[in-house]
């Protein structure tokens, strides 16, 4: 692996996809349930009911977790991970939390595989 580091941007601070970043991110991808629900954020508006607040802040955690059958717990933990490596972003609004894909990590990460893979 060469010294090739690719930025993104975590919580409004610059992250380079460093060898221990890319391990997290591809321990974060290994999980069908964690690759499903980046999917279903992909197209929020297919694959979610629609919310009273619409889709720009993300989804609401309350949604993916009953589109995907788990407990809560077990999937605040899995968009907990997601979060840490870049791969979704969080927003908080009043008691709700929502979740999107950031775009921009799944570019550096493509962009990754293409030259280092």
């Amino acid at each position: 692996m060469s010294s090739l580091r690719y930025k993104l941007t975590y919580r409004e601070k610059s992250i380079y996809l460093c060898a221990m970043n890319q391990l997290e991110i591809f321990k974060a991808l290994s999980n069908k349930t964690r690759l499903q629900i980046l999917q279903w954020l992909k197209e929020p508006e297919k694959n979610f009911p629609k919310q009273e607040s619409g889709f720009g802040n993300g989804v609401c955690v309350g949604l993916i977790q009953q589109k995907a059958g788990l407990t809560q717990s077990t999937v605040s933990e899995y968009l907990s991970l997601m979060q840490r490596t870049g791969l979704v972003t969080a927003t908080r609004v009043g008691q709700w939390t929502y979740y999107k894909r950031n775009e921009e990590a799944f570019a550096a990460l493509s962009k990754l595989i293409e030259s280092e893979l």
